[in-house]
């Protein structure tokens, strides 16, 4: 009985090749795997750093904006509505929050804005209720008796108001810190934005 020796070695050559093949394919899908979450990890990045930097900018700038004039006037509260829609835009995209790696830092951007978005959102609803008071007030005699209740009221919200927006002010500015973190997955800087405005 005679043994082919060479069909032998081919056998194990094709074995051999076909593991190889697999391993081959095996390795170049994680490597695809590990650049889609690494883009996907740099978009988010992007967006957010983004983000971020504009809502420190437009909170800067109505707070500069309330030190001149009425405090809470036409110019500062178009600049807070604009803050609300630029956290609109974070609430929009929140699920891409899940494509940082850095758990640490999607919980830091996600309760910084949460808790810019419950302060903003209380800062808006007494901006209601003071203008109401102020035309109860206006519709008011000089000399009616509940004139000196809703006067006191009125003081009230706006101190509260004020409240709210110093806590405001005093969130954004731990905005910085989370950016310089969201720079380094992004690989890039986010200044421009403060750069352009305040050159």
């Amino acid at each position: 009985m005679h043994i082919d020796a060479g069909g032998g070695d081919t056998l194990g050559a094709v074995i051999i090749g076909a593991v190889l093949a697999t391993l081959g394919g095996f390795i170049a899908t994680r490597f695809e795997a590990h650049l889609r979450r690494r883009e996907r990890q740099r978009s988010a990045a992007l967006l957010f750093g983004e983000v971020l930097s504009v809502i420190e900018l437009l909170t800067s700038l109505a707070d500069e904006s309330r030190g001149r004039g009425d405090p809470y006037g036409g110019f500062t509260l178009r600049l807070t509505r604009a803050l609300r829609a630029e956290i609109e835009v974070y609430d929009r995209n929140r699920e891409s929050l899940y494509d940082l790696s850095d758990p640490a830092a999607r919980a830091r951007i996600h309760s910084l804005v949460a808790r810019m978005m419950l302060t903003l959102e209380g800062f808006f609803d007494l901006t209601e209720e003071i203008k109401l008071a102020e035309a109860a007030l206006g519709a008011m005699a000089a000399d009616e008796p509940a004139r000196a209740a809703t006067s006191e009221r009125l003081a009230v919200l706006r101190e509260q108001r004020g409240q709210q927006f110093d806590f405001v002010v005093e969130t954004a500015g731990d905005i910085k810190p989370v950016i310089a973190v969201v720079e380094k997955l992004a690989g890039r800087s986010f200044a421009t934005y403060a750069s352009i405005i305040r050159p």
